[in-house]
């Protein structure tokens, strides 16, 4: 008897299947406490086709479920100072360097004008408001500088007056300027990585990476929350994310923004193409496997580069975001970032930190 000759149909369907085991073995594995090293996550990277990054993303949501639950954290960030910033982040449209086109440069803003921004914020269902300035960091003032008092004051009247809770992204800062924040009230502070170790250099070289893990070490001795993460599409490899990843996993930082690159007019990487949706959407689901607990956080690009599939994020592993206005973009209305988590059985809140939600993972 002559055998039918298998159709290539027949033999994707086995390798989906074969994939779809290997998948739902891993997350269950990642569930149970297993933590994945590089080379199961360069594995990861090698996933193709659209089809099989969904698959990837059906074991990420699985284990964002058993270790973080429904709650998505919405925090919203305004610039308190703006442009003429004197590092030469390749990406950035604040820089001195290289001003991006349209930019804005302005002093820091008054605390009553940030406090406004704050209910504000508030009123949008945001639970964290971050203040966010340019320059390398608090570190390289005087640490009794008068624009680092006026921002502790303006932190104890947010705190005062409002149910938002500050945090703050103010560039590098030593142990006792981390002290210091803490004490004012400040329990999340966001400085990123960007990229891999490797990577970075291509980036920044007015400041080296290491720079950036001693500020992260500093907040987190203070009792302080780390919020670090980094930017997809700047030109780097696959290897270069999963570096990253496992960087944050190493230093236990509790949130990790992950920014889609949107190329701003007038900086170096203005040329850079923009990212595929599912080449986005097979990071997020890596990132949440390599960091089960941690809150992954939607941040820049998330309308630019997603667009209308934006909310196949949330189904790959994503549990956080930005609402409102980023620092030099503009964001979807509020009310539709509430509508999109609704129709996706989420809600909007505070996400457990790694260690709240699930003693397990």
């Amino acid at each position: 008897m002559v055998q039918a000759p298998v159709s290539n149909a027949d033999i994707q369907s086995k390798e989906q299947e074969s994939l779809r085991q290997w998948l739902h073995n891993l997350s269950v594995a990642i569930i149970a406490g297993k933590r994945i090293g590089k080379e199961e996550a360069i594995a990861l990277t090698q996933i193709e086709g659209q089809e099989n990054i969904l698959l990837l993303c059906e074991a990420a949501d699985k284990v964002r479920q058993a270790c973080c639950g429904n709650v998505v954290d919405l925090c919203s960030i305004v610039n308190i100072k703006s442009g003429s910033c004197s590092e030469n982040c390749g990406f950035c449209a604040q820089s001195a360097h290289h001003p991006g086109k349209d930019s804005p440069i302005y002093g820091l803003k008054s605390t009553e004008e940030i406090l406004a921004q704050a209910k504000s914020a508030e009123a949008a269902g945001a639970k964290r408001f971050c203040l966010v300035s340019q320059g390398r960091g608090i570190k390289y003032n005087s640490p009794k500088s008068a624009e680092f008092e006026e921002i502790l004051e303006t932190v104890r009247r947010i705190i005062a007056e409002t149910n938002i809770k500050p945090c703050c992204a103010l560039g590098e800062v030593t142990p006792e300027q981390a002290q210091e924040l803490k004490e004012a009230g400040v329990t999340r502070y966001n400085h990123n990585l960007e990229a891999s170790e490797k990577f970075f250099p291509e980036i920044v070289t007015t400041h080296t990476w290491r720079d950036r893990v001693e500020t992260i070490k500093n907040i987190k001795a203070a009792g302080i929350q780390a919020c670090t993460g980094g930017i997809m599409g700047l030109g780097e490899s696959w290897e270069d994310r999963v570096d990253l990843a496992l960087a944050l996993r190493e230093l236990e930082v509790e949130s990790v923004p992950l920014n889609l690159l949107t190329p701003r007019p007038g900086t170096p990487l203005d040329d850079r193409p923009k990212l595929d949706v599912y080449e986005a959407l097979k990071a997020i689901a890596i990132f949440r496997l390599i960091l089960p607990q941690q809150i992954l956080r939607y941040a820049g690009g998330r309308e630019a580069v997603m667009g209308e599939l934006q909310a196949l994020g949330f189904q790959a592993g994503m549990n956080a975001m930005l609402i409102g206005h980023y620092l030099t973009t503009l964001g979807q209305p509020p009310e539709q970032d509430h509508a999109m988590l609704e129709s996706l059985g989420l809600a909007g809140g505070e996400a457990p930190i790694p260690g709240e939600y699930s003693t397990q993972c």
